[in-house]
């Protein structure tokens, strides 16, 4: 669009210079009814996998920079209590605040971030029963001065437990992402937490697809080292929308370590979460055109 207006605006003469900025205008997608816990909060989108280690939270947390730097206001809350990893991976260098008992979440990379992380040592185990769980995740989205959001991006842990209950039946779910790895092993887990939400009516925005290949770096052949396309073989059975796949890089490894995503480089890799990211967004106009909000 911004490439059309300039080719139009170049052709009328004495226009020497210009400057185009671009935003973002988000519908909702709920309703938002007295006593909403999130009445700043226009749309809630959880990403789970329902199996650990396929690289969910890498993900939510460079969906939630990419469509921040599309112009979208962006909270990230870390729902995995027992292994929070959101702090490390969006490097946040900024305390939390406290306000008159609601806790201020910092910012980083122009995105609001919470999570039990930021109260524990790295080394502290979380002994904690599924009640004690639960009531920590329902502070963490309430007791928090979010303001306006567009999106909240929530990172769930791996499973279909206590805090995936919590979260269907405490918030009002625009929808949910599905992540998984191409193998069977891992996909066939992820179509337990599909069906899960299935059950709960939460709205399945779409299916990422990550470690989907390898490309050598010396000989720039291509190895499908989990197998292939998993992610697609769901999609099609579900009738769900496939929204792309995130090869095994690792630059992407490497910049989740370090606290600096890899989303914000100028890289191969930070192509694939943007085109997610604004797939995401399509995804979620959709649905909030479908509820006429």
């Amino acid at each position: 669009i911004e490439a059309d207006i300039r080719n139009e605006l170049k052709k009328i003469q004495g226009i020497n210079k210009i400057d185009i900025n671009t935003t973002a205008k988000v519908s909702p997608s709920r309703q938002i009814l007295q006593g909403d816990l999130l009445p700043t909060v226009k749309n809630v989108i959880a990403i789970a996998s329902g199996k650990g280690g396929v690289g969910k939270t890498t993900i939510a947390c460079n969906i939630a920079i990419a469509l921040a730097m599309l112009g979208s206001k962006v909270g990230l809350l870390d729902g995995d209590i027992y292994g929070p990893s959101v702090p490390r991976i969006m490097g946040v260098k900024e305390p939390v605040g406290v306000r008159q008992n609601t806790l201020i979440p910092p910012v980083a990379y122009n995105v609001k971030v919470i999570s039990i992380g930021f109260f524990i040592s790295d080394e502290t185990p979380l002994i904690w029963r599924g009640p004690m769980v639960s009531g920590a995740l329902r502070q963490l989205i309430t007791q928090v001065e979010w303001g306006e959001l567009d999106y909240l991006i929530v990172d769930l842990p791996p499973g279909t437990g206590d805090i995936h209950l919590t979260l269907a039946q405490t918030l009002p779910l625009t929808g949910i992402i599905i992540v998984t790895t191409p193998q069977p092993v891992a996909y066939n887990v992820a179509i337990k937490a599909l069906q899960m939400f299935k059950k709960l009516n939460v709205e399945i925005i779409g299916i990422i697809e990550n470690m989907s290949y390898f490309i050598c770096p010396h000989c720039k052949n291509k190895a499908d080292i989990f197998d292939s396309k998993g992610g697609r073989v769901i999609a099609e059975k579900y009738n769900i929308p496939f929204l792309g796949e995130i090869p095994l890089d690792p630059l992407i490894r490497e910049s989740s370590d370090n606290g600096i995503p890899v989303v914000i480089q100028n890289s191969e890799a930070s192509k694939y979460y943007f085109e997610i990211a604004k797939k995401v967004a399509g995804r979620v106009s959709v649905i909030s055109k479908s509820k006429e909000i």
